[in-house]
């Protein structure tokens, strides 16, 4: 898979890339983040997703399904 954007960037710059590690470990602490990380991993084991080439995607109503990783992940994509 090709590098994007982002990747590019953090690569060639190690010092933005320890920033970047330190204040996202800063944030995965919080209680919250910790909290919203189970319940998420819970509905995964419920909807036996596991390794299957499928996302957990969420409708506007608040409801979730199975979908594809590729249309999940492609709708709301600008066009580039």
């Amino acid at each position: 898979m090709a590098k994007g954007t982002t990747q590019k960037y953090y690569d060639s710059h190690p010092e933005a890339r320890k920033v970047k590690a330190k204040q996202q470990a800063k944030f995965n602490k919080r209680p919250g983040e910790s909290e919203r990380r189970v319940r998420q991993n819970k509905l995964a084991l419920k909807m036996g997703k596991k390794g299957d080439g499928k996302d957990i995607s969420h409708r506007r109503n608040g409801s979730v399904f199975l979908e594809s990783q590729s249309k999940n992940r492609a709708r709301n994509r600008g066009k580039a």
